[in-house]
C-alpha cells in the first residue's frame, strides 16, 4: 500500500448513499420540521449495501473521505455509525452547525479544496443537484441511485440547508 497522501480520494456522501434515512423521513414531513429528531435517529440508519460495498472496494486504491451535509453536532454519532458498519477509516467533512447554504454549495466548496492538493477520483452522492454541480466543476461523479429519492429531503436540503 502506498502512502495515503499519494493516493487519490474517493469522496462519499452519507445520507441515502451509505445510510438509509427512510425510517426518519417522517420527522421532515411535519410542520415545523423536527430536525433534532431527524438527526437523533441517524444512529439507527441501516447501511445501504451497494454504497458500503463501493466504499470498501474504493479503499483498495483510494483514500476514502466522507462529505456530508449533516451538521457538525452529529460528528460523534456519525463516526460511531461508520465504525459500527465496517466502513473504511477516513476523514469526515461536515457542515458547520450554523451553515444553511444548500448542500450543492457546501459540498462543492469542500471538493474544490480537496482537489487543490489531491486527485479526487470521484464523488458518490444521491443528490442530483450536488452531482450536477460537481460534474460541471470537472469532478467525476457516481450517482447513488440505490434508494428511492425523497422529495421532502431534497426540498429541505435546497431551501433549509440542513443536510
Amino acid at each position: 500500500m502506498t502512502d495515503s497522501s499519494d493516493r487519490p480520494l474517493a469522496v462519499f456522501d452519507l445520507d441515502n448513499t451509505l445510510a438509509d434515512t427512510s425510517h426518519r423521513q417522517r420527522f421532515l414531513e411535519r410542520r415545523p420540521r423536527d430536525w433534532n429528531a431527524f438527526f437523533a435517529a441517524a444512529p439507527q440508519d441501516p447501511p445501504i449495501p451497494q454504497g458500503v460495498a463501493l466504499a470498501v472496494e474504493s479503499a483498495r486504491e483510494c483514500e476514502v473521505v466522507y462529505l456530508t451535509g449533516r451538521p457538525e453536532r452529529c460528528r460523534r454519532d456519525t463516526l460511531e455509525w461508520l465504525a459500527r458498519e465496517g466502513l473504511p477509516d477516513g476523514r469526515l467533512f461536515m457542515r458547520r452547525n450554523d451553515d444553511r447554504r444548500p448542500a450543492r454549495r457546501t459540498k462543492l466548496d469542500v471538493l474544490r479544496r480537496l482537489g487543490r492538493d489531491r486527485e479526487v477520483r470521484f464523488l458518490v452522492d444521491d443528490d442530483e443537484l450536488v452531482c450536477d454541480d460537481a460534474e460541471r466543476a470537472g469532478f467525476a461523479v457516481v450517482r447513488a441511485r440505490w434508494t428511492l429519492p425523497s422529495v421532502t429531503l431534497r426540498v429541505a436540503q435546497e431551501r433549509e440547508g440542513r443536510t
